[in-house]
């Protein structure tokens, strides 16, 4: 398989922060820009879609639900300046896949290692959900970063949205999951004929502020993502 050119993937880029596919997630994500919120009052928001970053000879692939309103929404970066985040590069430095365990702002020195990071949907969507069309729509993005990223070979969903995005776009590369496909659950480890789909609860505040996800349970995940990368047999 030929080496994915950078050049590709920055083409990729910018046609997904031009992007106005989706009527009602542009209205909104672009009136939460203009409105802010009173912390963030003085900062400029992205207020458009959100690309994936990261190592592009990556082997591990994150995915994500979508930008958070006042998080990705505001900084341009995926993941970045919101709880989530925290839990999500503190995780990923500690196992190896970050040089630094917060992200705060595009420019604040976060760089990733073997490891990219994308979303499901790549506008912030009211309340955090983005509609099964609006998924639809976006994931042709996922489905070329795919490509373009050829030595990945473990991809961890971020909760059941993000498992049900990655199916569609496993399924379009000709690398589909079982039929019947695996239930999502915490510390799911499902095998197709390229990739080895790795489960984890989201990390959003509704998740480790009632302890459903615990540093312990997301480092599990994320150590089991690196063994696979590295052919260490799963132990599921």
């Amino acid at each position: 398989m030929p080496g994915m050119s950078p050049s590709e993937l920055r083409g990729l880029t910018h046609e997904i922060v031009e992007c106005r596919a989706c009527p009602r997630l542009v209205e909104w994500r672009e009136r939460v820009a203009h409105e802010k919120r009173a912390a963030f009052r003085d900062e400029a928001y992205w207020g458009r879609p959100v690309p994936g970053f990261g190592d592009p000879a990556a082997r591990v692939l994150v995915v994500g639900l979508a930008p958070a309103a006042h998080g990705g929404n505001r900084t341009g970066r995926v993941f970045t300046g919101d709880r989530s985040g925290d839990w999500l590069f503190g995780s990923m430095h500690r196992l190896g896949f970050a040089n630094q365990p917060t992200s705060i702002a595009c420019d604040d020195g976060l760089e990733l290692h073997d490891a990219y990071v994308a979303a499901a949907v790549r506008c912030a969507p009211p309340d955090n959900k983005p509609t099964p069309v609006e998924r639809d729509r976006c994931l042709p993005y996922l489905q070329r970063e795919l490509a373009l990223l050829d030595r990945v070979r473990v991809v961890v969903v971020l909760g059941g949205f993000a498992y049900d995005a990655i199916a569609g776009v496993l399924k379009a590369c000709d690398s589909p999951l079982p039929v019947p496909r695996p239930k999502f659950r915490h510390g799911l480890v499902v095998r197709t004929a390229r990739f080895a789909v790795v489960g984890c609860y989201h990390p959003s505040q509704q998740n480790t502020f009632t302890g459903r996800l615990t540093e312990p349970m997301i480092d599990d995940v994320f150590r089991t993502a690196r063994d696979l990368a590295h052919g260490v047999p799963s132990p599921s």
